[in-house]
């Protein structure tokens, strides 16, 4: 039933208006992710200059991520406000409405507004968007593949490293791998031993032959040491073996050269032990960095949504008056 008390250009009016002002939506949607980006750049910035690599400089990594957190909340209260309230005042009047569908329209047109912006940032922002995720799938399969996604890169490690085992003898002080240094140390020569040669020409003449065959045996030793880190087994007969290119090229007992072994592998044991833990750690910290952040980048959000809805309808109320 038409209200005749309403005079005939406002009722024609409220006729043809619909109940949605898409353009007043978008105006507030463009605002939305406009201010949303400048400040995140403001932010980045910000960041930037606050953080250093030196010790004892800048703020704390808690701090920083806690100032972040707190800067982003703000980017989406102040950018969704003041969107919402754009969406609000801009919008169509509804003459002859009742005030609880105008308030409910205002609302819908602050929330609209904002997931309009979203939809837009996030269009813009997806290299970044993406990163998050992937780096939170990445985490968590780091932290699922645990010790064997640790065991297979610090054995690649070795074994990239052992394929140089033996051009690194021949140059001493030319690599620096940790596997290169666990053979070097290896078939270091008893010093007193070396001491007693007394012909120094023939000693000179036999240094690249001797160099030579120790190359070839440290890459013998390489691989047994791979293969007894691949299959967790360090067979005696190895032991035996390689206790015996040791004690031929260092001058040691073979009692002496076993020892040397066993400490040598251990050692590599313990090294790999301590890059599985700290994969281990870097994966959990990743882990736990990236749940934070989604968290509260959801709480954020939703703020936001519930900001641009609220400053809708002060929009309208003030568009109305």
């Amino acid at each position: 039933m038409v209200n005749t008390n309403v005079p005939p250009n406002e009722l024609a009016t409220t006729n043809v208006a619909s109940a949605v002002s898409w353009g007043a939506i978008f105006a507030g949607a463009v605002a939305i992710a406009t201010l949303s980006i400048i400040l995140l750049i403001l932010g980045t910035g910000l960041g930037f200059s606050v953080v250093s690599p030196w010790a004892y400089h800048g703020v704390s990594a808690t701090t920083f991520g806690v100032t972040a957190i707190g800067w982003l909340t703000f980017t989406q209260l102040f950018a969704s406000g003041m969107g919402g309230y754009l969406a609000g005042r801009l919008r169509t009047k509804w003459s002859a409405v009742q005030s609880d569908e105008v308030y409910f329209r205002d609302t819908a047109h602050g929330f609209l507004a904002w997931a309009v912006a979203m939809l837009i940032t996030a269009a813009i922002l997806t290299s970044v968007v993406g990163s998050i995720v992937s780096g939170g799938v990445q985490a968590g399969a780091t932290v699922a593949g645990g010790v064997a996604t640790a065991t297979g890169a610090a054995t690649a490690g070795i074994a990239t490293s052992a394929a140089s085992a033996a051009s690194g003898l021949a140059n001493s002080g030319t690599d620096d791998s940790s596997m290169n240094y666990f053979i070097d140390s290896l078939f270091r020569k008893n010093l007193s031993v070396s001491a007693d040669s007394s012909d120094s020409a023939q000693d000179s003449n036999s240094d690249s032959s001797d160099k030579s065959d120790t190359s070839t045996s440290a890459r013998e030793v390489a691989r047994i040491f791979i293969n007894s880190i691949q299959t967790k087994n360090f067979p005696k007969e190895d032991i035996g073996y390689i206790s015996q290119l040791v004690a031929k090229h260092t001058g040691l007992t073979q009692e002496e050269a076993e020892k040397r072994v066993k400490d040598t592998f251990a050692q590599i044991q313990e090294k790999l032990d301590a890059a599985k833990i700290a994969a281990k750690e870097t994966a959990d910290t990743a882990r736990k960095a990236t749940a934070y952040v989604s968290l509260w980048l959801f709480i954020s959000l939703l703020t936001g949504a519930f900001v641009a809805s609220f400053a809708a309808t002060y929009g309208g109320r003030q568009r109305d008056n």
